[in-house]
């Protein structure tokens, strides 16, 4: 019996190599894939030079993959985010050129939703401002405070989900072991059922934000959310509210943020995306006054990093491509080829 043939194909890697290269041992690699790494810095010319070629883009959810770049690729197939977010993908001149453009949506929800309780909780536990002042040897006094201004449990919030989608879901289901009272709003109600399962009631979106003690944010980037947290949207928040933002960076008003914190318009905020990424210094919200610093927790977009997520998260790129090449239609389109 004969072999099978070979087919040699290349994947431009625009993401992190040493992150790739740890998660290949998880992934079946197609027979006879060439992977031309190149960091997410170079420019598309600079990418034209080296991978023209190349029939599969595999790119970290913060690279641009521009509509000229996909052009000057007479080979490309598909491009595939890293991660979930797609929106540095330019997706209509990749539909016009037929090539599809997919996401690993879900794989990392379990994580961010992770990442959203934890962020929740150490607002609530003002968890920045214990670790510093037990540091510099303040512990008694500020646990004296603390307790005197009151601390509130997660079971005594109402939390408001915007966006419903997986890692929203994912939220709901580990907050109800927090005995919390969960509300939602999505363009699209859910089914009954669903609220059933997900123990959660859809409520209108101005009801919501000037309702709940947590607005937790879970909508991807679009025309109609970025920005969507505006300083009218602040000012409909309680003034003990918290908004916790695992999405991403451009759904948020920096300036505004920063003036409803600076204002007491809300009571603070954690932070796990800003915009835009690679953070500059120069962000509004790096440069609160000291009397307002510990308002805002900030981790370095790693709510849905884990190595869980990674390995599903490249699984999918790695299955994506292998049915593509079999003639087959990937699944997680997002560009609606």
């Amino acid at each position: 019996m004969k072999n099978k043939k070979v087919i040699y194909l290349k994947t431009l890697v625009l993401s992190n190599k040493k992150r790739v290269e740890k998660y290949l041992e998880y992934c079946s690699i197609p027979k006879g894939m060439e992977l031309i790494f190149m960091e997410c810095s170079c420019s598309d010319d600079e990418i034209l030079l080296k991978a023209k070629d190349a029939d599969f883009i595999f790119a970290d959810a913060i690279k641009e993959v521009s509509g000229y770049l996909m052009k000057n690729m007479p080979n490309l197939k598909l491009v595939h985010s890293e991660g979930v977010a797609f929106n540095k993908i330019d997706i209509e001149a990749a539909k016009k050129l037929n090539i599809y453009v997919c996401n690993n949506k879900g794989a990392n929800a379990g994580a961010v939703a992770e990442h959203t309780i934890f962020l929740m909780l150490a607002m609530l536990r003002n968890a920045l401002e214990g670790d510093l002042k037990v540091r510099a040897g303040q512990q008694i006094e500020t646990k004296e405070r603390m307790m005197l201004s009151g601390i509130r449990e997660l079971a005594d919030c109402t939390v408001g989900l915007i966006g419903f989608g997986a890692i929203a879901k994912e939220t709901a289901k580990r907050l109800v072991s927090f005995d919390t009272k969960i509300y939602y709003y999505s363009r699209t109600k859910a089914a009954d059922e669903i609220e059933k399962e997900y123990n959660v009631q859809y409520k209108e979106l101005d009801k919501l934000v000037k309702e709940c003690d947590i607005i937790s944010l879970h909508v991807p980037v679009t025309k109609e959310t970025t920005n969507m947290v505006d300083k009218a949207f602040l000012s409909k928040m309680k003034k003990t509210a918290f908004l916790i933002n695992t999405a991403r960076g451009e759904i948020v008003d920096e300036t505004a943020l920063k003036a409803a914190l600076i204002k007491g318009e809300i009571a603070g905020a954690g932070i796990d995306t800003l915009s835009p990424e690679p953070v500059t210094i120069d962000n509004p919200l790096l440069s609160l006054p000291e009397e307002v610093k510990y308002k805002i927790l900030f981790t370095p977009h790693i709510g849905g990093t884990t190595e869980g997520a990674f390995r599903k998260m490249h699984q999918g790129v790695w299955s994506n491509i292998t049915r593509v090449i079999s003639g087959e239609k990937p699944i997680n389109i997002v560009n609606r080829l």
